[in-house]
């Protein structure tokens, strides 16, 4: 009999065929493990990518992993609400309905603060409202899915040091790399918990978890803080980083793996969060993870979401 976590290491279960599923940031690390896990299972994926150059590439690797995957590339911009818009219309166009919805892609620390097209925190905007606009778009889609459209959005253990500055979320006044990183963090934890509360109550055929990967070695140093140094000290920090990933932590195979627990495991249910079961939850085998404090405050998941709605004009 296999034990509690053992079904996310076995590659055919459960079987997708028929399932259509979206993971945005599934060009690289661990966005692109998730679409293989589902891919391998007969998820028919379909993959937004920013740029076409690096999506392509991961067409070809996805295909080399899993000759039988059915992937159909998108153009996403998480940055832009208006790409945001049109990618969900060109989703519509390919489908009538949504059975997974992996919210993945993100920004970590860049060293300068930077804005989105419409002039959010890059952080903010892209890793927490972008994926907000998104899902807000994909509803009907998800809805239409039997049984229900399932949406993990990823959050990270730096959400356990987050707290959302409402007098401040876009970072004008005093910006702090990794404080504007664990603030889109935690609001990505409150969004998934928030999305399954109002689910629930408004009867929404939605189901909504979240997911951390621990301490996965993934492109997201070296697509962050380290981007912004010389190039001499931007390769030493990137080496450092991915090392100590690699000893403390785990690979980004791994690291998918509560990702795939959230969003397929039987056992997972609405509103809960999932990660690494090892020591501080930095690497191991799937399952619950722990809840911040932050996390846990309906008002600050209603205020949240309230703004959230405000910024991106957009109404549940």
């Amino acid at each position: 009999m296999l034990g509690r976590h053992e079904w996310a290491v076995t590659a055919k279960q459960p079987n997708l065929d028929g399932r259509v599923a979206l993971v945005t940031g599934a060009n690289s690390g661990l966005g692109f493990e998730v679409a293989c896990g589902l891919a391998t299972r007969g998820a028919r994926l379909l993959l937004p990518v920013r740029n076409a150059e690096r999506g392509t590439a991961a067409l070809a690797a996805l295909k080399a992993r899993c000759p039988t995957a059915l992937v159909e590339m998108l153009t996403l911009d998480l940055t832009s609400l208006q790409s945001v818009a049109a990618c969900a219309a060109d989703v519509a166009r390919l489908t009538n309905r949504l059975d997974i919805l992996v919210n993945n892609a993100g920004i970590m620390a860049p060293a300068q603060r930077q804005e989105t097209q419409d002039g959010f925190e890059v952080q903010f905007g892209t890793n927490h409202l972008g994926h907000f606009a998104l899902t807000y778009h994909l509803r009907p889609l998800l809805e239409a899915a039997p049984g229900g459209g399932v949406v993990t959005t990823v959050a990270s253990l730096a959400a356990c040091k987050g707290s959302i500055h409402f007098d401040d979320l876009q970072f004008r006044h005093r910006y702090s790399a990794f404080g504007a990183y664990q603030q889109s963090k935690l609001a990505n934890l409150l969004f998934a918990r928030e999305l399954a509360r109002k689910a629930g109550e408004a009867g929404w055929n939605i189901h909504s978890r979240a997911a951390h990967p621990g301490w996965s070695s993934t492109s997201i140093i070296a697509n962050g803080p380290a981007s912004a140094l010389p190039e001499a000290l931007g390769k030493v920090e990137r080496v450092l980083g991915s090392a100590v990933l690699r000893v403390m932590g785990q690979s980004a195979a791994r690291g998918a793996e509560p990702l795939l627990y959230a969003t397929l495991a039987p056992i997972a249910r609405d509103g809960d969060y999932y990660g690494p079961q090892g020591t501080k939850e930095r690497r191991g085998q799937p399952g619950p993870a722990h809840v911040p404090a932050a996390a846990l405050k309906a008002s600050t998941a209603e205020r949240l979401w309230d703004v959230s709605e405000r910024l991106t004009g957009l109404g549940w």
